[in-house]
């Protein structure tokens, strides 16, 4: 097996066998959404850590048993760059299903894979440091010709790239933000270009990218993508030079060139990791890749439900009832519930949280969040407990929902929350120390919610 070595180290052609089957999959984030979780008694763990190995294991389980010749990772493996030594052995423990069944296998570094200062994938790196036979570890801009069992194919991997990675501080002195994206983009088109023409164009390309792609549809995560990082432009990626564009970063499974010439496809991540992803699918992509050719099929996975219950019971005669009530439509059994009911401050002595609470009980993990919307009192927003997390926008838009005084201007301050934020992306930190810190934000209990506010 000739994994992952230089282009001038090889012979100038290879001739494919036959179809060569992929599977390709991202955004693992093993290690993540344990304020969801509880913990195992018998296993000491928490549950939302089995439900990440367990889903990893049905990905590793259909490459075994569908005949897989190469498996494809398009980044974001941990929640950062240095996870608990526990999470790190889950990881690998299946990964090694692959290195036993002799599957290549390319691990692409994504930003949570990176440090803080954007050097290296600390996360990943290990694997080529201890020489795992089959695995590729893409942590820079090159090609790799992978041999598998079908022939070989060209692997372009494009991690997550940072400014510093493609430019100095200096070089972008005094210049505004569009001109610092455009040089960028100038930067990376001229790298790109390099490997796409030292590309054999008899052997099958995929090109496994890291990255946002400027027309990717993010749905609940748009407002998190502020400030983390350059939008890659759909034309650098859809080019015939590629059979397949694998890619990695957004959570929502889309293919951007419908066309499919070639498929530019986002797997999504393989689990939940919090509310914002409850209504997406998650899943891998299963491809059937020859030269000039790739035929690709998204394949969901059974993972744990997620469901937010929110009623509003301010204007109900018996509130308690109109909540059992919205409960019931849903079956709560072993998902993960959050419960958000709006009321009056009249009201609250009507609710029996007791009753509510074991309600609840056959969810797996769950929340309730009381809203009130009384014109008489202070407006409160949800408490926000270890179980939920909330971006700086939506915090906003909570807080503008229970003002009836702000709606006029609700809207002019959530584009004027979105500019500020937007603005924020000219500072020099890296897109991973950013998205660091918008985690930790993500933490806060709405009581400090006004506070956000005010710093927006």
């Amino acid at each position: 097996m000739d994994n992952g070595k230089e282009n001038d180290q090889l012979p100038i052609t290879y001739y494919q066998l036959s179809m060569i089957k992929i599977l390709h999959l991202a955004d693992i984030h093993m290690g993540s959404g344990f304020s969801h979780g509880r913990i195992n008694p018998d296993t000491g763990l928490n549950t939302r850590l089995e439900d990440f190995v367990k889903t990893l294991s049905h990905c590793i389980d259909q490459a075994l048993t569908q005949g897989v010749d190469l498996v494809i990772f398009g980044g974001d493996a941990f929640p950062d760059a240095t996870p608990p030594p526990y999470v790190q052995e889950a990881f690998a423990g299946q990964f090694r299903r692959l290195v036993d069944a002799q599957i290549p296998t390319v691990l692409l570094v994504g930003n949570h894979d990176q440090h803080s200062q954007g050097q290296g994938g600390a996360s990943l790196c290990i694997y080529r440091t201890l020489g795992v036979p089959g695995i590729v570890v893409g942590d820079t801009l090159t090609t790799h010709r992978i041999q598998t069992r079908n022939g070989f194919v060209q692997v372009i991997t494009l991690p997550w790239l940072t400014r510093s990675t493609l430019m100095t501080r200096q070089e972008t002195e005094g210049l505004s933000l569009s001109e610092v994206h455009q040089l960028l983009i100038e930067r990376l088109q001229v790298v790109l270009e390099a490997e796409i023409r030292r590309l054999d164009p008899n052997i099958p390309t995929i090109l496994l990218g890291h990255l946002m792609a400027d027309n990717a549809s993010l749905g609940a995560e748009r407002f998190l993508a502020v400030g983390k990082g350059f939008l890659i432009p759909l034309s650098m990626l859809a080019r015939p030079c590629f059979d397949y564009v694998a890619l990695g970063h957004v959570h929502r499974h889309q293919n951007l060139n419908k066309s499919n010439n070639p498929p530019v496809v986002y797997p999504g991540s393989i689990e939940r990791v919090d509310f914002s992803e409850e209504k997406e699918d998650k899943g891998y992509v299963m491809v059937e890749l020859e030269r000039g050719s790739a035929k690709w099929e998204f394949c969901p996975l059974p993972v744990r439900i997620f469901h937010t219950i929110e009623v509003d019971v301010s204007k109900a005669e018996d509130p308690q009832a109109a909540i059992v009530k919205a409960i019931a439509k849903y079956n709560i059994e072993d998902a993960v519930i959050r419960l958000i009911y709006k009321l009056r401050s009249e009201q609250l002595d009507l609710i029996d949280n007791a009753a509510l609470h074991k309600l609840l009980t056959p969810a797996h993990t769950y929340t309730i969040q009381p809203e009130l919307v009384s014109q008489l009192a202070r407006p409160r927003v949800p408490e926000l407990s270890a179980s939920n997390s909330i971006d700086p926008i939506e915090a906003l838009r909570t807080y503008l929902n229970n003002r009836e005084d702000l709606k006029d201007i609700a809207t002019s301050m959530l584009e004027a929350a979105h500019k500020l934020l937007a603005a924020d992306e000219e500072n020099w930190i890296e897109p991973s120390s950013v998205e660091e810190n918008t985690n930790q934000i993500n933490q806060i209990k709405l009581d400090n919610t006004e506070h956000q506010l005010r710093l927006l």
